[in-house]
């Protein structure tokens, strides 16, 4: 399963929300990149300044690293969080590893947004946490991200769940649950 959604759109937070319900073993394409830039590896160093610049990382680095990390889990269920974010990575995920049996979509306005993301940054010390980086990754998302959406929608019309994200998180995640009980062979964990 993918979860995706603009920049600060709670991906996070339901995502821990899922894993601890749903058993998924959860991959966060941001986290597994910033973990590259944080071993300072000459990978790690170009995703940086890419990220910086609010740009995508190239695919096959980013299929790269979830690839590696779902192998090295042993796990069989993945809820892979912050991609694709573009068609060229949705397509090379289904064709080096699988397509997804769902892809939710989180939808929250850009002001939203903005807002959690400036508030986060007070305390995240996360480098792409500020004013300039923000409105850089809005653009990538509305420009690259968003046709994913509609791909997935060309695809199967039943793949993509779009969920509005607005709503206190508890809110949210009881819609999410709905979606999720329709997997087949899914069950509630907790």
């Amino acid at each position: 399963m993918m979860e995706t959604g603009g920049p600060g759109c709670g991906k996070g937070t339901q995502c821990e929300k899922i894993v601890k319900d749903f058993g998924f073993l959860h991959l966060s394409a941001g986290d597994l990149l910033r973990e590259e830039v944080k071993k300072g590896t000459p990978v790690g160093l170009n995703c940086d300044k890419l990220m910086k610049e609010g740009k995508l990382v190239p695919v096959e680095v980013t299929l790269g690293l979830i690839e590696k990390a779902m192998t090295a889990s042993g796990k069989s269920r993945f809820l892979i969080d912050g991609f694709p974010r573009a068609i060229d990575q949705a397509k090379a995920f289904e064709a080096k590893i699988c397509r997804p049996d769902k892809v939710l979509f989180l939808e929250c306005p850009k002001e939203v947004m903005e807002q959690r993301l400036l508030k986060r940054g007070e305390s995240s010390g996360r480098s792409d946490d500020n004013q300039a980086t923000i409105i850089k990754r809005f653009e990538t998302f509305q420009k690259e991200s968003m046709p994913v959406i509609g791909f997935y929608d060309g695809v199967d019309k039943n793949i993509v769940a779009k969920v509005s994200s607005v709503p206190p998180p508890n809110q949210v995640y009881e819609v999410v649950v709905s979606v999720l009980r329709n997997i087949p062979g899914l069950e509630v964990k907790a």
